[in-house]
C-alpha cells in the first residue's frame, strides 16, 4: 500500500522505517525534519497540499505530530485536499475527547478518521509496535495491511467506535503510570536500607520467573548497569498529558484509582525545589501541639 505520513519524529521516523521494511510505499511530509535517511525509498514532499496529489485514490495519511493544536492544525490543513472516502490516521496520544470531536467534523465531510494508539517507543522499530484502533470498522479494516506491518505478531487490535482506540492507550499509560511509580518505591526502599544492594543484579533476577518481571525492568536493568547510583539523573519527572486525562477521566465515571493519581501528583511533587504545603504543614503542628519545626 502507498500512504502519506506527517511526522518523522522518534516515533515517526521508525514506523516510516518498518513499514517500507514491509515493502510499503511511503510519502512523507515533516517541515522541521530531514527525511534523507531513509534514501531514495522514501517520496518527501514540501507541503500537505503536495503530499496529498502523490497519493493514489482512497488516499491514507497517517499523522504522528503532538496532541492538541498540532493534530488539530493538520487535520485542518488536510481536511481543504482531502475528498470523502479518504482516510486520516492519528496514530499519536490525542485526548480521545479531541477525537471524537474530530471524527465528528470530518465525518460531515465524507472523510474518515481513525485514532490509533500506538506503543513501542524506540524499540518498535526492530520489534513492532502494539496498537490500538479506534473508529469505523469498514474504515479500519482496510487498513489491516498497514496496521499487520507496524505491529507485533497479533499486536494490533480493533477497539470500538470513535475514539476507542485512544481511550484504551490513555488507560494504558496510566497503568505504566502506577507500575513505574511502583518500581521506583521499591528501589528507593532498597536503596536506603543498610543491606548494600546491587540495583542491577536485583532487577536482572526478578525478570527470571518473578511475578513483577517486565520490560520495564529489562529497562531498569540497563539503566543501573550503566548508572548505579542514578547520580547523572536529576530527580524531576514531566508528565506528558495522558496521565491527567487518565485521572480526570476515572473522575468522571466515579472509579477510584489511587494507584495512579498518586503516581501523577509523585511526578508534580518531583518538581518543586520545596514544597509549600509542607511548610503549612509544619506551621500548623507547632502551632496547635508545640511540635518541633525545623528552620532554615
Amino acid at each position: 500500500m502507498k500512504i502519506g505520513f506527517v511526522g518523522l519524529g522518534k516515533m515517526g521516523s521508525n514506523m516510516v522505517e518498518r513499514l517500507l521494511r514491509n515493502g510499503h510505499e511511503v510519502v512523507a511530509y515533516d517541515p522541521n525534519l530531514s527525511a534523507d535517511r531513509f534514501g531514495k525509498d522514501i517520496e518527501r514532499m514540501n507541503s500537505i497540499a503536495e503530499l496529498v496529489e502523490n497519493l493514489p485514490q482512497h488516499r491514507i495519511v497517517w499523522l504522528m505530530v503532538p496532541e492538541g493544536n498540532p493534530v488539530k492544525e493538520n487535520i485542518e490543513e488536510l481536511a481543504k485536499v482531502l475528498k470523502a472516502g479518504d482516510t486520516i490516521v492519528d496514530g499519536g496520544n490525542s485526548n480521545w475527547r479531541d477525537t471524537q470531536s474530530h471524527a465528528f467534523e470530518l465525518e460531515k465531510k465524507g472523510i474518515n478518521f481513525i485514532d490509533c494508539g500506538t506503543s513501542g517507543g524506540g524499540w518498535g522499530l526492530e520489534n513492532g509496535y502494539c496498537l490500538m484502533v479506534g473508529g469505523d470498522q469498514t474504515a479500519c479494516s482496510k487498513l489491516d495491511p498497514i496496521f499487520s506491518a507496524l505491529a507485533q505478531e497479533n499486536g494490533f487490535l480493533y477497539c470500538g467506535p470513535s475514539g476507542a482506540g485512544h481511550f484504551v492507550k490513555m488507560v494504558h499509560n496510566g497503568i505504566e503510570y502506577g507500575m513505574m511509580q511502583a518500581y521506583a518505591e521499591g528501589f528507593e526502599v532498597m536503596e536506603k536500607s543498610s543491606f548494600n544492594l546491587d540495583m542491577h543484579k536485583i532487577s536482572k533476577v526478578w525478570q527470571k520467573g518473578s511475578v513483577v518481571r517486565s520490560w520495564l525492568l529489562e529497562l531498569a536493568e540497563s539503566l543501573f548497569e550503566e548508572d548505579p547510583k542514578l547520580s547523572k539523573i536529576k530527580d524531576h519527572v514531566e508528565d506528558s498529558g495522558e496521565g491527567r486525562w487518565m485521572v480526570q477521566t476515572a473522575i468522571d465515571l466515579n472509579v477510584p484509582a489511587p494507584v495512579i493519581t498518586l503516581s501523577l501528583l509523585s511526578r508534580l511533587r518531583s518538581r518543586q525545589p520545596e514544597s509549600f504545603s509542607m511548610k503549612v504543614l509544619a506551621g500548623l503542628r507547632n502551632r496547635f501541639g508545640g511540635h518541633a519545626i525545623k528552620s532554615k
